[in-house]
């Protein structure tokens, strides 16, 4: 889940740098090559522009997604193991990285009494996993070894890539459409005819909000869609019971509900209408009987 929402707050916050940037840069210079000569929109040229700044925004993303988990969430690397733990810990995400085909991740255990866990970093052999002290003192190593087995499968599947791919996508969209609507606003309602008034940038700035969180919105449906395939690699590499028995052992946090707060857990959701609309995760039961109804 933080691998999820760190990407999507960075995203929009380097969208948002941008955006400032070129509304500064076309004021001072007074121009404006998304405009034809009649002052109307070249939606070419406007398109050229949003994919740009579009992918441009994801793939920066992307790359400061493993320093800026780290920063956010305090993890330490384990870069020489000071206990049996953190033996046990290296060797197993060392062991399931080998299985899986790809480089050896980053190990790091970051403090938070919540059991949790993610994995992020810009290619397949440049990885994190990191796991909470609360994931290590609430669940059995068994289940502990299920849960890096679907952060491995998260790094091997390329989910990160692969989302990042359809952010850039996304960000096209929304920088587009919201310049358009921007232009119309600007033109037809607010009657601006020479250049682009307050009202133009005030609606791009508002609409590119909106937008974005429309999008945010795509970007969780896919993460769900992702997270049974985790699941499955993480079945394959440490058991299909020690998947189905963490899975469980997360649902009993709630007495055997079907949902966890969602700081609670890196597997969990919340519950509410708009909470599972932007939930980077299934429904607890519905990931377990995937997984059991596998083995069948």
């Amino acid at each position: 889940m933080k691998r999820i929402m760190l990407f999507v707050a960075t995203n929009i916050a380097i969208l948002a740098v941008l955006s400032v940037a070129w509304f500064v840069i076309s004021s001072f210079l007074g121009l404006d090559p998304m405009m034809d000569a009649q002052g109307g929109l070249d939606y070419f040229t406007l398109l050229i522009f949003a994919a740009i700044f579009g992918f441009g925004g994801a793939f920066i993303s992307l790359l400061l997604s493993k320093p800026i988990a780290k920063w956010s969430t305090g993890a330490k690397v384990i870069s020489q193991p000071s206990n049996s733990a953190e033996s046990w810990l290296i060797n197993t995400v060392q062991r399931q990285a080998r299985q899986a085909g790809i480089g050896m991740p980053e190990v790091a255990i970051f403090d938070s009494p919540e059991p949790n866990a993610f994995a992020t970093g810009a290619s397949r052999n440049k990885a994190l996993v990191a796991v909470s002290t609360g994931l290590l003192r609430g669940m059995k190593q068994d289940e502990v070894e299920a849960v890096l087995g679907h952060e491995v499968s998260h790094i091997a599947n390329g989910d990160m890539v692969t989302l990042t791919l359809i952010q850039g996508v996304l960000n096209t969209f929304v920088i587009f459409l919201s310049r358009v609507i921007g232009h119309f606003i600007d033109r037809v309602i607010l009657k601006n005819e020479q250049g682009y008034g307050l009202g133009y940038f005030a609606s791009v700035i508002v609409l590119q909000i909106l937008l974005g969180i429309a999008a945010s919105a795509v970007v969780c449906w896919f993460s769900r869609k992702r997270e049974f395939r985790a699941d499955a690699g993480g079945a394959q590499l440490a058991g299909r019971r020690k998947m189905v028995d963490a899975l469980s052992r997360l649902q009993s946090y709630q007495g055997g509900a079907s949902t966890l707060p969602e700081n609670m857990s890196a597997f969990g959701i919340r519950g509410g209408a708009m909470a599972k609309l932007f939930s980077t995760h299934p429904p607890l039961e519905a990931r377990i009987a995937a997984l059991q109804q596998a083995a069948g």
